[in-house]
């Protein structure tokens, strides 16, 4: 059985808490459901879904990110979407 190095595992431990987390651009998008999902096939519902959009009129904001960006693409003509600056 072998021992490990305590000063090793310590390092490494102090290496991952390190690690920063991404910094998030300083925009946020303000998104809102302005018409409804019943009628529309099962991606674009789960797409809403996903934005975490729920009724017609609900809104959410979500930071500027591609991810958002990509899912809103896919759905522009069920989405009102504005650009927030963060302060």
């Amino acid at each position: 059985m072998a021992v490990k190095d305590k000063k090793s595992t310590q390092e490494k431990a102090k290496k991952s808490k390190a690690k920063k987390s991404p910094e998030y651009p300083e925009k946020a998008l303000k998104i809102r459901l302005v018409r409804s999902v019943i009628g529309r096939p099962r991606y674009q519902r789960e797409v809403v879904k996903g934005l975490g959009l729920r009724k017609v009129n609900s809104a959410v904001v979500r930071n500027d990110t591609p991810e958002i960006w990509g899912m809103v693409k896919k759905i522009p003509h069920l989405l009102d979407v504005e650009i927030l600056e963060k302060k």
